[in-house]
């Protein structure tokens, strides 16, 4: 998966788009069991807090998603990420990569967004067999039952959205090659697919302000995240790089 470059004590993957596909694709075909998840501000202010997040996170291939882990990485080694490899974008171009017929799961967000994303997603890669296993409203109770279904379908791709860090806690504490090969932690990607909630236009995309963006049409849930936790995860950005030392995610502060 060439180099890392480690956020906060997190290795996050630095690969370009084309370099990203094809290490995924050879890791379906290979049958290789890999999780999969994303790296921005918000998450690695989450793992800075929760020890095991952040434990969790060693297991994963982490890939970066979005403007903060690209200042991050020009603060910590003098460049960014070659790309944004953001779950929203990586994961639909990833299966329109793969020509091969897949059998792809959506597990998580609700169950009218979870159709909704199966749908748009025949859409983008109709030689793929979509399937929603559950949405990410369960109990304790019915896990058993939804990890058995998972045995049975082996998916070789399983989209799990429901939020972080419950996505890759999950994922960690439920899941081995008996039950999927790719499962990646999604966070909202079912519920942009849905169209439940709206994307930025492309050209605040390409800008690197998709932030802004969120933070306008949710300002109630996602003002903490942004104007407190991205000040935040700089001044932690900052300390590691004038200390000199590797500040661990999940370490006493």
């Amino acid at each position: 998966m060439g180099c890392t470059k480690s956020i906060l004590g997190i290795p996050v993957a630095s690969l370009s788009w084309d370099e990203a596909l094809l290490s995924l694709t050879q890791l379906v075909r290979d049958r290789q069991f890999t999780k999969i998840t994303f790296l921005n501000a918000h998450n690695a202010n989450i793992a800075c807090a929760d020890d095991g997040f952040a434990a969790a996170l060693g297991d994963f291939l982490v890939l970066p998603d979005g403007i903060g882990v690209d200042i991050a990485a020009k603060l910590l080694y003098g460049e960014k990420f070659p790309a944004n490899l953001n779950g929203t974008d990586l994961v639909p171009g990833l299966l329109k990569a793969i020509k091969e017929p897949l059998t792809v799961g959506l597990l998580g967000a609700t169950r009218e967004n979870a159709e909704g994303a199966c749908k748009r997603l025949r859409e983008l890669a109709p030689q793929h067999k979509i399937v929603v296993v559950h949405d990410g409203f369960f109990s304790t109770a019915e896990e058993p039952q939804i990890i058995e279904r998972l045995a049975e379908l082996r998916p070789d791709i399983l989209l799990v959205a429901m939020g972080v860090p419950r996505q890759e806690l999950w994922i960690a504490g439920n899941l081995d090659q008996r039950h999927c090969t790719l499962p990646f932690a999604v966070g909202a990607l079912l519920d942009f697919l849905s169209g439940s909630v709206p994307r930025a236009p492309l050209w605040v995309r390409k800008s690197r302000l998709e932030w802004v963006f969120r933070f306008v049409i949710e300002p109630g849930r996602l003002w903490r995240r942004y104007v407190v936790g991205n000040p935040l995860f700089l001044w932690r950005v900052m300390r590691q790089k004038l200390t000199g030392k590797e500040i661990l995610a999940g370490a006493s502060r």
